[in-house]
């Protein structure tokens, strides 16, 4: 078992340097996990670190799923065959960039909570501890104690970023013990005083993370912690990206230098990302530009590539030979040469002539519709992602007034009588209210709004998605519909598809096209001409586009694709779309 020493760690009596690398299970699929960890081999690492995400495999209180991308045991299975040892950080909170920082929705909906997350409360603990009954004996199965290559497991994850609850942590060491994990325990913060002050519990390792300043970091660890191991569990050599700024990257030269520093100093470390991967479906989560005040939302793309050394396909970039260089320098054995990719899909165009109109298809996407005195959240609602059609009606004849929008998370498109007459944006910097005036005795108001990702980190935590109140001038209105339209989490139903000219004006729509193929590979799918929208392939959600960028391609793993006909579909909601997409031979991520 591994044991840590003030000077490194040891595994049964022989010194082991942790050369460790991030590469999550969940934005990968099953059949591409032995390749990506064949790629951290041959990089010169000798042990992947996943985080498990809680609201991927509790989707409805006590209904788990350990299937497909959710396979946690079969992951750890495959980096074992891979030759590599394990890292394990099942916190039920996790953040990396992750819908809701990894916490089940539905928790926001039980009344008990009142938005108590992350502390020694005891309604949220009898939801931990139910969860843990289920994940951890998966986990405590491939512990190094057991035979497995579980080296070490996390009690939770930056705490001393969020709060200063040590009977929490307590409780969450304490179960992870009860239920069957007797190697290391450990927490990560960041290299400052009241970080490691904050998130660390006496008797377990303290671990920490950063992008650069290595040496100062560790300073920082050894003040606090002078009896244990150095280790930066989440050295960050990129970043991630918001929709509508800038793609970050991070020279490999620069991020080179800071490996070496790292090892250099006798440290083991944790590469985060070593492959990132993809936020399928509606799992990106947010930001904001004030962690503290939880202002100014900041949506995160479908692509995770997040600049590492193995890209969102698998392939080496030249951050991973940068690496591999200077891990070579500290591994016990020279890593094996990497094994070339199959090529992707040739470049080429395909139509989508069928199409229908998301209104006129809302009672097959919906599970129905709820009257309310006010607009019910998502929540309420039973709605973990996707879209909410909300309804009320606005008496008159009036003249116009402004009508304002509250509590909106995260995007509507708005309509009176069925012309569109705004578009509003949660936080938008140019937020103006559409002047609405009614000519007859009421006139219908419709808010079409979209869920853009739960914030992952910071005091926003909690993220209810919806709206509290609409506004005509200074009077609330009163008396809604609104209709659930779940999206991500299932595959679309059968729709009265038909083709012939599509209308022209904005509302969303639905859009479908056959892609046929003689052999299913990799490719990039752009959607130039579109605006905002999902997409899928073959019932399987790839994610969100949008045309603000920076990410203008996405993703398509070749086993998502198979030898024929593949089914393309597209909700595009600012509408109506183009009338084809294309397979690009390389990303566009900004």
């Amino acid at each position: 078992m591994l044991d840590p020493t003030p000077t490194g760690f040891v595994l049964d009596g022989r010194p082991l340097r942790l050369l460790s690398g991030a590469m999550h299970y969940f934005r990968t699929l099953p059949q591409q996990w032995p390749q990506r960890l064949r790629m951290l081999r041959a990089m010169g690492l000798n042990t992947v670190e996943t985080y498990v995400p809680w609201n991927l495999h509790e989707p409805r209180p006590g209904s788990y799923d350990f299937s497909g991308t959710a396979d946690l045991d079969g992951f750890l299975r495959a980096a074992a065959e891979a030759g590599l040892y394990a890292i394990v950080r099942p916190a039920p909170y996790i953040c990396a960039e992750w819908e809701n920082g990894g916490l089940p929705w539905w928790l926001l909906a039980d009344e008990r909570l009142r938005g108590r997350l992350r502390v020694a409360d005891p309604a949220y603990l009898a939801h931990v501890d139910r969860w843990y009954d289920r994940l951890i004996p998966v986990v405590a199965a491939h512990q190094t104690s057991r035979g497995g290559n579980v080296l070490m497991v996390q009690i939770e994850n930056e705490y001393g970023s969020f709060g200063t609850d040590t009977g929490y942590l307590r409780h969450l060491a304490a179960g992870l013990r009860e239920r069957g994990i007797d190697v290391p325990l450990f927490t990560s913060d960041g290299p400052e005083d009241f970080f490691l002050t904050g998130g660390t519990l006496p008797g377990h390792l303290a671990t920490v993370n950063f992008g650069s300043h290595a040496t100062e970091a560790f300073a920082e660890l050894r003040r606090h912690r002078p009896d244990d191991p150095a280790m930066c569990m989440e050295f960050w050599c990129g970043w991630f990206d918001h929709w509508g700024e800038r793609h970050t990257v991070r020279e490999p030269k620069d991020a080179a230098e800071t490996l070496r520093e790292i090892l250099a100093a006798g440290a083991s470390v944790n590469i985060y990302m070593a492959h990132g991967g993809t936020n399928f479906g509606t799992w990106a989560g947010a930001n904001t530009a004030d962690p503290a005040t939880g202002a100014g939302y900041q949506p995160t793309v479908t692509s995770y590539d997040y600049d590492a050394p193995i890209d969102e396909r698998g392939a080496p970039t030249e951050k991973f030979w940068a690496f591999r260089e200077v891990l070579a320098q500290y591994a016990d054995q020279a890593p094996p040469e990497p094994e070339p990719l199959p090529p992707v899909l040739a470049p080429r165009r395909f139509e989508l002539p069928d199409h229908v109109r998301l209104f006129d298809v809302l009672d097959l996407l919906s599970d129905g519709e709820v009257a309310a005195p006010v607009p019910p959240s998502f929540e309420e609602l039973g709605l973990a992602h996707g879209l909410a059609l909300y309804r009320t009606r606005v008496p008159g004849p009036r003249r116009a007034q402004p009508l304002s929008v509250h509590g909106l998370a995260d995007r509507a498109h708005v309509y009176l009588d069925g012309e569109q007459v705004a578009v509003l944006e949660r936080d938008a910097a140019d937020q103006s209210w559409p002047q609405v005036a009614v000519d007859g005795a009421e006139a219908e108001l419709s808010l079409l709004v979209e869920s853009m990702g739960r914030v992952n980190y910071g005091a926003a935590i909690g993220d209810r998605k919806g709206l509290t109140a609409v506004l005509h001038t200074r009077q609330t209105l009163h008396g809604w519909t609104a209709t659930p339209v779940p999206l991500g989490d299932r595959p679309l139903p059968e729709l009265p598809w038909r083709r012939g000219p599509v209308a022209t004006e904005p509302g969303p729509v639905l859009r479908r096209g056959t892609l046929p193929l003689d052999e299913p590979a990799d490719t990039y799918l752009a959607l130039p001409g579109w605006g905002k929208g999902y997409v899928w392939v073959n019932g399987f959600c790839l994610g969100r586009y949008w045309d603000r960028g920076p990410q203008l391609t996405l993703y398509v793993p070749g086993p998502l694709l198979r030898a024929g006909d593949n089914e393309v579909v597209v909700l595009e909601l600012d509408g109506p779309g183009a009338d084809f997409a294309e397979l690009r031979a390389v990303p566009e991520l900004g």
